[in-house]
């Protein structure tokens, strides 16, 4: 520690630490512009010049390295002066556009003017023009004049996102920031560049000119879309949700939030929200009163389970629903007797699952990791900030292994990578538990036999036993997979051996509240057996969100009704259903969601219910009184929510798999291909999907393509957009295909959830490529 005094306080930072640290800790504010605390320092903007005792001339603050004795003013009349002929400086070429800019009111180089700037300009020469740029459908470029070249948004790039794809060109007055070569910016995080930017520069293309931030209404919320559960700001106007922005949790999501976090709200406002209670009467669908849709709605589950006992009545929700709505449906189902309710919607395999599967350790530990093993996940579009979390980790040493099909670039540079189709996984992740059941002198678990362990699985098991704090991750797409309870049992066994923890990345934002509430049951594939004769669905639209569309459809055809309970309407669910009542999304209802470490987040009503739509914790309590079932006597949410968790459940989550294991060779087609699929990041639930600007990036439209490796691609002689047709099983469908650099030889992705999708069989499998 060092011990330095500014402006008279006597303050300890610890040595390598800068001027702008110790102020921090004083509560000291130091205009600044290109400072931020989770950047690297760059020291270009000169805001923060101080003077400090004996030097020649003011000094940057966020630059200067804190020394035994050092003193500093940083209000001093020499400091106030220097900060002063910066400000005039930035202001030079700066247009005088406050009123109409879309920063105005949250603009720091507006605060700063005010208490740092003059009152009239001593420039009288002609200010610069930077034209405007088209960078994507996220972030608008327009008034770069605005730019003062603080380059947080290139640092942000390179330091945090992984991709640097703005940089700066030119010099002096005429220096630009601008992508390269006119390219877009395509990072799954670019939408923090909006929250960095000091100035009108870099602002939000989706909320353009849509309001002035002092007419906005704010409330705290969390983020559904995935299990990390990032803290955000809603921001809402007359009734309708405006904007979303970043809300710091240090422990959880930073400072930082993904573009689906952030841009998703646009959803929330579709055309395609259902307002009233809707009912299917001779294949036309009528809006009825809430009276008449629930006394429906009643009297077929009664005289279903009269007639074909409890266990035909089933309900699958997606995880995006609250805890407390979850916890209610499980609760109506068992309350009939029956069994069959499921969240896990793409996961196949259950035998022997967690209780509880959650991430295994506290979000922020992940920092602290010093080997990772991935098997089995697209984790920089699955988890976009956990990647992060695992990139920044890697600078201090991290080694991070992954088991899966290639494919995409986490962005991370990785010590060692398994490439392989999906059948292979389990016997590629039985090589590593054998390499170390070696080294450990163990036993390997029962029915796991390996004839040869291959170098880069000996390399994999070395490193892992070599680590300190080490953890084994399984990934959505491993849970997912036909053998996900082997793939699971053998990380389990690994994480054992090596000391490492155990931990899943749980697919949905309220995955792992599902489980605590035991809204897991059979399993999707019983729910879908065919034999359930009233599906309840929750926030479901069938060829978006289960396994394999056409068999789904199938089975909830067989059913005598089936009710859904959904804020939209889509094509595959008015297909499907015989009556839909309208529930609220998050934004309108009081929520709890448990992230990935176990942490329950329950967050108020941003705005009002739109139309007669209703919470789905009302709808399934009403719903319960009306088939005079015990336990539905709530007012309130927090009663529910009471009833549903303990108010500490941390004892409860389990990883634990009691699974055997079963090594067998996946089928592949005739030509040796196999099916792997992703869940594109902005189509995992029914907000995001109704998203425009989402919708018009390039990794919504990479979801319509056929991903085939080098090897393939040339075989077929193809090149990028040209039409290849796609067969899996009696199904085919013609997709343009493009060239993915690092799919492993023999894997074809073909996305989840898309309209291409659905004309196909499930996840994994053997499948047939051939052009056009």
């Amino acid at each position: 520690m060092v011990e330095i005094e500014l402006d008279g306080k006597v303050v300890e930072v610890p040595q390598g630490s800068m001027v702008m640290h110790a102020a921090n800790k004083l509560g000291t504010y130091i205009p600044h512009f290109c400072y931020h605390k989770k950047l690297s320092i760059a020291a270009n903007c000169r805001m923060c010049l101080v003077e400090v005792e004996k030097a020649p001339k003011p000094l940057p603050a966020c630059a200067t390295p804190a020394t035994q004795g050092m003193k500093v003013f940083t209000h001093s009349a020499k400091a106030l002066e220097a900060q002063r002929s910066v400000m005039e400086f930035l202001l030079i070429n700066h247009p005088l556009d406050c009123p109409i800019c879309d920063q105005g009111g949250e603009c720091q180089l507006q605060d700063l003017a005010v208490g740092y700037g003059k009152s009239a300009s001593r420039y009288e020469e002609e200010k610069r023009v930077v034209f405007h740029k088209n960078v994507g459908p996220l972030i608008s470029m327009q008034e770069m004049s605005r730019c003062i070249h603080c380059t947080r948004c290139v640092r942000f790039g390179q330091e945090v996102a992984g991709v640097m794809e703005l940089g700066m060109v030119n010099r002096g007055e005429h220096s630009e920031i601008t992508t390269f070569s006119g390219q877009t910016i395509d990072s799954e995080l670019s939408g923090n560049m909006i929250d960095i930017c000091p100035v009108g520069a870099l602002t939000s293309k989706p909320f353009r000119y849509a309001a002035r931030t002092w007419e906005l209404g704010r409330k705290r919320s969390v983020s559904p879309h995935d299990s990390l559960g990032a803290n955000t700001t809603v921001q809402t106007k007359a009734n309708k949700v405006m904007r979303v922005v970043a809300l710091e949790n240090e422990a959880i999501n930073d400072c930082w939030i993904s573009d689906r976090d952030r841009f998703a709200y646009e959803g929330l406002n579709s055309t395609d929200r259902i307002t009233s209670p809707m009912v299917k009467q001779g294949g036309q669908w009528l809006e009825t009163d809430w009276e008449s849709a629930m006394n429906y709605v009643a009297h077929s589950l009664t005289t279903i389970a009269a007639e074909s006992g409890p266990e035909s009545i089933a309900a699958l929700a997606h995880p995006i629903s609250s805890a407390e709505e979850l916890h209610l449906l499980q609760k109506l189902i068992r309350g009939l007797g029956s069994s069959q309710v499921d969240t896990r919607l793409r996961q196949i395999d259950v035998k022997g699952a967690a209780s509880a599967p959650w991430l295994g350790m506290p979000i922020a530990q992940l920092s602290e990791l010093d080997r990772a093993l991935v098997i089995g996940s697209f984790l920089r579009k699955d988890q976009p900030l956990i990647a992060a979390r695992l990139r920044t980790a890697t600078k201090r040493g991290l080694q991070v292994h992954r088991i899966d099909a290639g494919g995409d670039d986490w962005l991370i540079l990785n010590a060692i990578s398994v490439k392989t189709v999906p059948s292979a996984w389990v016997n590629a992740l039985a090589e590593v538990a054998s390499a170390v059941a070696k080294a450990k002198s163990a036993s390997l678990p029962a029915g796991v036999t390996v004839n040869t362990i291959s170098s880069v699985a000996q390399a994999i098991a070395d490193s892992l036993l070599s680590g300190q704090s080490t953890a084994v991750l399984l990934g959505s797409a491993a849970q997912a997979h036909p053998q996900a309870s082997s793939l699971h049992a053998l990380a389990q066994f690994i994480a054992a051996q090596t000391g490492a923890t155990l931990g899943f990345l749980p697919v949905g934002g309220n995955a792992v509240g599902a489980s605590l509430v035991k809204a897991n049951g059979a399993g999707v594939e019983s729910v879908l057996s065919g034999e359930r004769r009233a599906v309840l669905l929750m926030n479901i639209e069938p060829d978006a969100d289960l396994p394999n569309p056409a068999l789904a459809r199938a089975a909830l055809a067989k059913a005598n009704t089936v009710i859904a309970l959904s804020a939209y309407k889509s094509a595959d669910l008015l297909e499907v259903a015989d009556v839909i009542l309208p529930i609220t999304p998050f934004t309108e209802t009081v929520s709890t969601f448990v992230n990935a470490e176990g942490f329950a987040q329950t967050i108020q009503p941003a705005v009002k219910p739109l139309g007669d739509a209703r919470p789905a914790w009302k709808v399934i309590r009403a719903l319960g009184s009306l088939l005079n079932l015990d336990g539905f006597l709530f007012n309130m949410p927090e009663e529910v929510l009471a009833d549903a968790l303990a108010e500490d459940c941390s004892s409860l989550l389990n990883n634990q798999s009691s699974a055997p294991i079963t090594i067998a060779a996946g089928s592949a087609a005739t030509d040796g291909l196999e099916r792997i699929s992703d869940v594109t990041i902005y189509s995992g639930d029914p907000i995001v999907r109704r998203a425009p600007a989402l919708q018009l990036t390039r990794d919504a439209k990479r979801g319509n393509h056929a991903g085939l490796g080098q090897a393939l691609f040339a075989q077929l002689g193809l090149k990028e957009g040209d039409a290849v047709q796609v067969s899996q099983g009696s199904q085919s469908v013609t997709l343009p295909a493009s060239l993915e650099m690092n799919l492993a030889a023999g894997a074809v992705r073909i996305s989840a959830g898309t309209l291409a999708s659905g004309q196909l069989g499930s996840m994994f499998g053997p499948i047939s490529v051939m052009r056009a």
